[in-house]
């Protein structure tokens, strides 16, 4: 038309750039030159041409200052004008706006003839809607002014209200709009089913459908909703079996076949009722597919914790030229997350800068989440810093990324306050976040101030909240405050408020409070769960209490737990810990699935049991089965190395972790070889190692080095000044670096050396922990230490001793005065030696009739001389002796010819004790299960 020279009119011009409106986002170029064109002519400022711009940049283009521009340059505008600028804004969710110029319109209607329309009102409505912060007031207003002015009567307004009112939980109000409609249309049905989807109320949702579906026409976003409402039954095995006969419905109908919103809908709805097979074989039977569709099944798939599935399916759908959505890379990112893959994660952040995304907060926010679960601190602060725009999830993802990181737990506490000062609000997810933080801080001030902040906020009374207030003041060894809180909880209590209390019971060593507390579970009728049985077995194990932990055993028995992996893991450790290796190695035999955790317990435990070789053996065959080791089980195998004096072989363990695995040697590897050559007496390799430490040693360290000169008798001498002095400088509180010096040069006979070294332990005001030795019998435990003379059976244990020591020398043994590190003469040495306290303590045991194995437990390192007399002990009254100090476990077996001790096999006697312990329930115990403090 215009190439024939004919200049079209307003009319033609405004049908033109409504069909660029109709072909959407592929029109508005062109529609850019028709404006360009029009505005060479006299229709520039032309009303009905302008009202189509306005549409045109709003419907296209989404850019609401073109349509501001174009509506400030109308010199008479009309009430489409208004409409269209409003509904423009309305879309935008720009409450203020449309609002701010609805008061113009009206303002300048007072001098016009124009009014606001139904169309008005509805875009009013639906700006209000979308408003988090003052849509309900904005809402409540409208509502008045437009019962005055008589347009609730109209389906559109009505409808609009219904959906509004709907979404902010108002559903009375909706109801009773939706009642009063004199007519009403699917619109309307659609926005009440929308609003109480919303609140999570599927069940009156699919009510009002199945009241309405005769009476109005029904459409594919009527399935849509519907749909959406099946999630949200409070029986999930409900709603699947409802979504199915909607999905027969829809297939019955063609609906599924012919409208990709529909197939979408059937996607969501099998994804979040957990049958995600459902919804892939729903998405592959899809003829046509959109973004929609792909975002669907990577959401379900990610939701559903098919994780490498979702990754394959972002993958394939780029394949296909579809660019992603920010929905789209947030489920991506989620899941690389959940899988730990760093690299991938840097592929789809790459993606989000190509496609210009990284900018959007909800992507920047997963970003954050992703690095922060591979452990990418780094990563994780510098996008929150090139963040342009932060929400209250930028914030609590930031918050919670220092939390779960050890090096980073004060910079938590320092973006919190930082966020207060902002003005953000604190909600449930930021407390819980700070409170992880802080517990791991064990800052009671700091854990006091946000109790504080939890009761201004009002969200005490959730339970999440409570269970990690329960957390912080367990560790921080305030289990009044903790007790106050659980028995406040009353019917809010759920596992972890449970397991939080037996936790900090543990924690602060009241081993006999916690399984008084796992008895009160039994008796209120709560079910065990297996973090609660590793949890106790773990603090059994941490004390050596056989006896608790077998009834702990049983109980997990009864739970029918014990096939499961942490507890077996558990149970492992528990065992070997508690000098049962034999029965240790029969449960891990046992267990069905093992996982890294229970290869290493049984590693550890053959480690502390002097049996190298066997945990050695057991890691060859870890390799073999395919599990990967990790840090810890290097340190069970060095020290299984160095317990039975493999030092090549211990080095080369060493070597292999960085070359072979990809594992970097932390600073117990290290401990553990300075521990092997120390051992070996090779103590030149020591110094040499230390040298060349790629990181500067601590007090550990020059612990292990000066034991290991302490054992030396006067050789290195100078390499243990070294340590004694790096330790005096690193913790010069710590009693045990003068004791350890002064052995070193007692075991020399460097006497003025060693009054030196507790001369500067006294003065320095620190006190050396007393060592003492504990047997566990059915009536108590009792304690003893070096020349204790203060237990009821005294007499009794002293006449047994000397009974023993005579029983000993006749069968050759001879005092081995160099571990009395004290100047004094031969006979007090031997005297001093006679009357440890492990010596004592086995004395007690021998005053009662038992051929029962013999288990003493002893806070320091057992002296050279115990270990003697301990071989001769054994042989002479034909029991087997276990002796567990600060380090490891102690065996002694060697039963005299002629002995009438009966012998069990391992398996018959774990079947008699276990038959024994599982007939008795955990009841509860007022014995101190654990040493006392000295």
């Amino acid at each position: 038309m215009v190439s024939e020279g004919f200049i079209p009119n307003h009319y033609a011009i405004g049908s033109v750039l409504r069909a660029c409106q109709v072909i959407g986002s592929c029109g508005s170029r062109l529609g850019l030159q028709i404006h360009g064109f029009i505005s060479k002519t006299r229709y520039a400022f032309d009303v009905v041409v302008c009202n189509v711009l306005i549409s045109m940049y709003g419907s296209c283009l989404n850019s609401a200052a073109c349509a501001w521009r174009v509506f400030d340059g109308i010199q008479i505008k009309n009430s489409i004008s208004w409409n269209s600028i409003i509904s423009i804004y309305a879309q935008r969710g720009d409450a203020i706006s449309s609002f701010e110029l609805f008061s113009s319109m009206q303002q300048e209607g007072l001098a016009s003839s124009f009014k606001p329309s139904e169309y008005t009102f509805g875009s009013l409505i639906t700006a209000a809607a979308a408003s988090v912060d003052c849509g309900l007031f904005l809402l409540e207003q409208l509502l008045a002014k437009i019962q005055k002015s008589g347009f609730l009567q109209d389906l559109y307004v009505a409808s609009a209200f219904v959906s509004g009112f709907a979404r902010f939980g108002l559903l009375d109000t909706a109801k009773m709009i939706f009642g009063h409609m004199g007519v009403r249309n699917v619109v309307s049905m659609n926005g009440l089913m929308a609003g109480l989807v919303k609140q999570k109320w599927g069940e009156e949702a699919t009510k009002v459908f199945m009241e309405m579906k005769d009476l109005v026409s029904i459409n594919s976003d009527s399935y849509v909703v519907l749909l959406s409402a099946f999630a949200e039954f409070s029986c999930l095995e409900e709603g699947r079996r409802k979504g199915k006969e909607v999905h027969a419905c829809v297939i019955r109908t063609g609906s599924s076949e012919s409208k990709i919103a529909v197939g979408n809908g059937l996607i969501n709805m099998y994804a979040k009722c957990g049958k995600i097979n459902d919804a892939c074989s729903v998405f592959r039977l899809m003829v046509n597919k959109d973004l929609v569709s792909w975002n669907s099944i990577i959401s379900g798939l990610d939701h559903n914790e098919c994780f490498g599935d979702a990754l394959m399916s972002f993958c394939t759908m780029r394949s296909t030229g579809l660019m992603p959505s920010n929905f789209t890379l947030i489920s991506a990112l989620s899941s690389c997350g959940s899988l730990g893959w760093m690299r991938m994660g840097g592929q789809l952040h790459c993606e989000a800068l190509k496609v210009g995304l990284d900018m959007d907060v909800s992507v920047s926010n997963a970003l954050l989440a992703q690095y922060a679960e591979t452990g990418c601190i780094t990563e994780s602060k510098k996008v929150f810093s090139l963040m342009p725009e932060y929400d209250q999830v930028s914030w609590n993802s930031i918050i919670g990324a220092f939390s779960n990181s050890e090096t980073s737990i004060s910079e938590a506490v320092g973006h919190f306050i930082e966020m207060m000062r902002s003005g953000w609000s604190l909600n449930k997810v930021t407390f819980i976040n700070i409170l992880a933080a802080v517990s791991s801080l064990s800052r009671l001030e700091l854990v006091h101030q946000i109790h504080a902040l939890v009761l201004k906020y009002s969200v005490m009374e959730d339970c999440a909240i409570e269970n990690a207030l329960l957390c912080c003041y367990g560790k921080c060894g305030e289990m009044n405050n903790c007790g106050t809180i659980f028995s406040r909880m009353s019917d809010r209590r759920d596992d972890v408020s449970w397991n939080s209390m037996i936790s900090g019971y543990i924690h602060n060593e009241l081993l006999p409070k916690a399984m008084d507390l796992v008895w009160l579970m039994l008796q209120n009728g709560q079910r065990l769960d297996c973090f609660t049985f590793a949890t106790v077995l773990s603090a059994c194990a941490s004390v050596a209490t056989l006896e608790r932990g077998m009834e702990v055993h049983a109980s997990g028995i009864r739970a029918c737990l014990q096939s499961d992996v942490v507890v077996g893991s558990a149970l492992v450790d528990m065992y070997s810990k508690c000098g049962r290796i034999d029965y240790a190695l029969r449960f891990f035999g046992l267990m069905p699935v093992r996982n890294v955790y229970s290869w290493n317990s049984m590693i550890s435990g053959y480690a502390r049991h002097g049996h190298g070789d066997k945990a050695l053996e057991l890691f060859s065959k870890m390799k073999l089965e395919g599990q990967p080791p990790d840090h810890v089980t290097f340190v069970g195998i060095l020290s299984a190395c160095s317990h039975v004096g493999l030092v090549d072989q211990g080095f080369d363990h060493f070597e292999s972790m960085s070359k072979v695995y990809g594992l970097n040697p932390r600073m117990e590897h290290f401990s553990c070889m300075v521990d092997l050559f120390g051992r070996a007496g090779e103590l030149d390799k020591i110094e040499d190692f230390i040298n060349r430490m790629p990181m500067r040693p601590n007090g550990f360290i020059w612990r292990t080095v000066l034991g290991a000169c302490s054992r030396a008798n006067g050789r290195k001498t100078n390499l243990g000044r070294r340590a004694a002095e790096m330790l005096l400088e690193l913790e010069p509180q710590n009693a045990t670096n003068y004791v350890l010096m002064a052995n070193m040069y007692a075991s020399g006979g460097m006497w003025e050396d060693v009054a030196k070294s507790r001369a500067a332990m006294r003065e320095a005001a620190v006190k050396k922990e007393a060592g003492c030795s504990w047997v566990t019998m059915k009536d108590s435990v009792h304690v003893f230490v070096a020349g204790d003379k203060s237990h009821p059976d005294n007499d009794a244990i002293y006449e047994k001793l000397g009974e023993l020591h005579k029983k000993m020398r006749d069968a050759g043994y001879i005092p081995q005065v160099k571990f009395a590190l004290y100047d004094l003469e031969l006979e007090n040495k031997e005297e001093l030696l006679s009357y440890h306290s492990e010596k004592l303590a086995i004395a007690f045991v021998l005053t009662r009739k038992s051929e029962l194995p013999i288990r003493i437990m002893k806070n320091l390192r057992v002296c050279g001389d115990c270990h003697s007399a301990f071989k001769y002990i054994s042989q002479i009254v034909g029991r087997q002796i276990l002796l567990r100090d600060s380090n490891r476990f102690h065996h002694f077996r060697d039963v005299m010819p002629g002995s009438r001790t009966v012998k069990l096999s391992s398996a018959s006697t774990e079947i008699v004790e276990l038959l024994a312990v599982s007939r008795r329930d955990i009841t509860p115990s007022t014995d101190c299960l654990a040493p006392p403090e000295h």
